[in-house]
This record gives structure tokens, sequence and C-alpha cells, in this order.
């Protein structure tokens, strides 16, 4: 059960509902964790900034391979929403979540993401150089701070215990991915 409610749109005034508003025309529904968020505004502005960054990553790593890094980042930190997110939007593609097939550079990212989300945020030297040998400093640094506010949206909805939205139940299956296995 969630700590705190959800902004209620009907009792939402001034810059909420006009937030509110500009979530339901950009992405069709406005989800328990945004309309959580609504609470701060500038809680909600600094987290939607994950959209810019995923558009940022997507042009060198592809939709799919976006996706699965967040997938993993979201494992990693046990973030029922988020994880179960990413599970439904690879379902909807057709694959397991499961059993992803990846290559080596997909292999190095559910890597980094759950380095990154892991307890001290240390990323493995020898896993940091593989990375770099593919990416560059800008694309190094999208990829670090789409996983750091990536962590930061699965810190709001496990401490605030945001309940899942209904559209995601069905997805829910082996939220964690811990066993998710990779493979060519």
């Amino acid at each position: 059960m969630a700590r705190i409610d959800p902004v209620d749109y009907a009792k939402a005034t001034g810059e909420v509902r006009k937030a509110f508003d500009e979530g339901l025309a950009k992405w069709g529904r406005m989800t328990n964790m945004k309309r959580t968020l609504l609470h701060s505004m500038p809680s909600y502005r600094a987290l939607m900034e994950w959209y810019p960054l995923f558009d940022a990553i997507k042009p060198f790593l592809g939709e799919r391979l976006a996706i699965i890094f967040a997938h993993a980042i979201s494992a990693e930190t046990d973030c029922l929403i988020c994880t179960t997110f990413m599970r439904r939007i690879l379902a909807n593609w057709g694959e397991n979540p499961n059993e992803l097939k990846l290559d080596e550079t997909g292999v190095l990212l559910v890597a980094f993401g759950r380095a990154i989300a892991h307890e001290g945020n240390r990323v493995p030297d020898e896993l940091y150089n593989k990375l770099a040998e593919r990416f560059t400093a800008e694309q190094l640094v999208a990829l670090t701070a789409f996983a750091g506010l990536m962590v930061a949206t699965n810190i709001v909805n496990n401490v605030l215990q945001v309940d899942l939205d209904e559209y995601l139940h069905e997805y829910r299956e082996d939220i964690t991915g811990k066993g998710v296995k990779h493979g060519t």
C-alpha cells in the first residue's frame, strides 16, 4: 500500500493540474509514480528529465538496449514499478524478459547498470574499460546520468511504496529479473 496517495486530478490546481494535463497529453496516462511526484513540483520536474536522457542514449544504444539497460538498473534495486514497466515493453516486443538474447555490448550494459545500482555504485575498472572502448566520453556521461535518474525513480517508488499501476499487473512475474539468462 502506498505511503503517499497519488495526486487526484479532481483536487489538483494550478501548476500541478497543468503538469497533469501536459503529462496526459504527452504519455497518454499519468502513472502512480508521476502522480505521487506531483506532490512536489521540483521533484516531478527533476525526475521527468529521465525522458530527455533516454532520448539522448537511444541514438547510440538503440531503443532495445536502452530499455534493457533501464531494466537491469531497476532489477538491481528491486523496483517493482520500473522493472515491471520495462518487462512490459520487452514482452510487447515479443521478447521473454527472463531470457534476453544479448551480444557482448548488451551483456556489458547490463553489468554496468547493475553495478551502478548496486550498493556503493562502484563500477569495476575492467568493466568500465571495456565500455570505454565502445563508447565516447559524452556517451558514458549520458549513460551514467541516465542511470542516476533511473535509480532516483527506483528510490521514489521503493521508499514511498508507490502502488503498481493496474495496466502493469500482468507483467509482474519475476520482477527482480535476477534470473535473467544472457546469451547470444
